[in-house]
């Protein structure tokens, strides 16, 4: 190889280090170093293992192995939420209850291994996003690099010749550039500029809005609270841990948490679609209340409708659902009412045909002098359809022939025993049941106003009529708002580092040996885009506009060049 073929290799490998260079300054991303130190010491190993940590890498393998572990809390029952279930899921599956409580898996979200994997991703991202928010700033701050000495080369590239002098036509690119909103810096002989920089912007506010949405899930899980409260017409929900049915909290709740306030069911209206293929199906669900806030809050008239809760203080009131309460009657063997009450009945069809029970302590005294508790399992439907020994199934949801069936028992109860029971269910275990003349279990369906023996003269039944109940969820999740910020910012962020190009664009004017001005053009972006040849090819139009052709077409598409590399510019 001659002297002269090596001095232009060895150009051209320095003008390939130099283009590599430029293009590597497009990125902001911290380099990273994946080899482990070697004899290093223990600084080293620590240097090394964070830059593990902070790496784009181990960020999502933490937020998979994050998503991974949520799987065990959707599917084994947790005691934060429902302690009932997770004791029935230990007896069905008493074999696996050591290692799953070795695993923590009835405390996922407390777990150890959870949090470690929580603590670790926010770290990380931290990590991550410090270092390229320096960096960008110091982008954001810096000036665009100079031109390279070989536009040519470049992906996008055009040139033309032109009468106007170098300084003429480098003042007409950088009016030209700024205008389109690029940062430009004029140097000798050359005009460079840059633009795209809300791409990276976009890239950090995407990280930044993961971590808030980690602060706003853990904020929301330590402090969050949800009950369910069914109540009746005309009674009412005091905001106290006493009157919820059911009652889920973070682990850093407190009972003083709960915003005081109290509320009256005063009329439940529901519309369904009368007629057609859609017969049956709700229309619209209103639940009208009187509100309290506070201990001595005037009343206030509210609505509380499906997605339109009532809020009061941070605390949100959801309607759920609805149904009948039969308001049932008993009578013992003297004709003293004994029982008297309405008895919510929970649907399990959409017609709103319901199951439930009626429990009635008081009970009465046999022949023998013994006490005697009462249970009936009770089948309500608001629409009888059937004839005589028809099935007991509701053709409509609203009140158009409402009937209830009594089976009764007699016996204990087991209310005394002082274990938790199903109050919509009946436990016959220690009942028995009342026979008709046949030896049959004695049961009976009732119309609104009808009566029932009970054999052996044990007293009478009454179905009085109907009430409605709804139930209400009453929710507080203080991380919510900062979670829908997050979300939000994370999709305008993501959209941002998606669809925003970082580019630079370069113009060179010299002086030919002939004295016309020798005019170069050439763009490089941070990936190959069919945006950039095409952003390039306008604005060398424009330019072209204020700097023509000296001699040759004048359409500017003859213009354009090939690099040696086949792209066009």
């Amino acid at each position: 190889m001659s002297t002269t073929d090596k001095a232009s290799t060895g150009a051209s490998q320095s003008e390939d280090a130099a283009l590599a260079t430029a293009g590597a300054q497009l990125s902001t991303a911290p380099v990273e170093d994946g080899g482990a130190p070697v004899g290093i010491g223990v600084i080293g190993w620590i240097r090394w293992f964070w830059r593990q940590l902070t790496s784009m890498r181990v960020a999502l393998i933490l937020l998979f192995l994050l998503s991974l572990g949520s799987i065990p809390g959707s599917l084994v029952p947790q005691t934060q939420v429902d302690a009932m279930k997770v004791a029935q899921w230990k007896r069905d599956h008493s074999f696996w209850v050591p290692v799953a409580e070795k695993l923590q898996l009835f405390d996922v979200y407390s777990s150890v291994w959870f949090s470690a994997i929580y603590l670790l991703l926010f770290v990380s991202l931290i990590g991550c996003i410090v270092p390229r928010s320096w960096q960008f700033v110091g982008q954001l701050t810096g000036r665009p690099p100079g031109a390279p000495k070989r536009l040519d080369r470049l992906p996008a590239y055009t040139t033309w010749r032109t009468d106007r002098s170098p300084e003429e036509v480098l003042g007409h690119a950088k009016t030209l550039l700024g205008g389109r909103r690029f940062r430009t810096e004029a140097g000798a002989t050359s005009v460079a500029a840059e633009k795209g920089y809300l791409r990276e912007a976009g890239n950090l506010a995407f990280h930044i809005a993961l971590i808030v949405l980690l602060v706003a899930f853990a904020w929301g899980q330590l402090f969050k609270s949800e009950g369910g409260k069914l109540v009746l017409r005309g009674t009412g929900f005091s905001n106290t841990l006493t009157q919820y049915d059911d009652f889920k909290s973070g682990s850093y709740f407190s009972s003083e948490d709960l915003p005081p306030f109290s509320f009256t069911l005063d009329r439940f209206d529901a519309t369904y679609e009368a007629s057609g293929p859609q017969k049956g199906t709700p229309r619209d669900f209103t639940a009208h209340v009187t509100l309290r806030e506070g201990a001595d809050g005037a009343p206030q008239e509210r609505e509380i409708q499906v997605n339109k809760p009532l809020e009061v203080d941070g605390a949100k009131v959801y309607l759920l659902g609805h149904g009948y309460a039969p308001v049932v009657s008993v009578t013992d063997p003297t004709g003293k009412v004994i029982y008297k009450d309405a008895v919510p009945m929970l649907p399990f069809d959409a017609n709103l045909s319901s199951s439930g029970a009626v429990k009635v302590p008081d009970g009465y005294r046999d022949k023998d002098g013994n006490k005697e508790q009462l249970g009936f399992n009770a089948m309500f439907v608001p629409t009888f359809a059937g004839q005589g020994k028809g099935t007991m199934l509701s053709q409509f949801p609203a009140l158009n022939f409402p009937v209830l069936a009594l089976s009764a028992y007699h016996g204990s109860l087991g209310v005394d025993s002082g274990l938790p029971q199903n109050v919509y269910q009946l436990n016959t275990s220690k009942m028995k049941e009342f026979k008709d003349a046949d030896g049959q279990l004695f049961k009976k369906r009732l119309l609104p106003g009808e009566t029932m023996e009970l054999p052996n003269g044990a007293g009478t039944v009454k179905f009085e009529g109907i009430e409605r109940w709804a139930t209400f969820s009453i929710t507080q999740q203080p991380g919510s708002g900062l979670a829908l910020a997050g979300a939000i910012a994370a999709i305008g962020g993501l959209a941002a580092s998606l669809f925003i190009q970082r580019r630079r664009i370069w113009v060179r004017a010299v002086a030919g040996e002939d004295g016309v001005t020798v005019v170069e053009m050439a763009g490089l972006g941070r990936s190959e885009s069919a945006r950039l040849p095409e952003e390039l090819t306008v604005l060398a139009a424009s330019l072209h506009q204020q700097a023509p052709t000296a001699s040759g077409p004048s359409d500017l598409s003859e213009l354009v060049e090939e690099s040696p590399e086949g792209e066009r510019g």
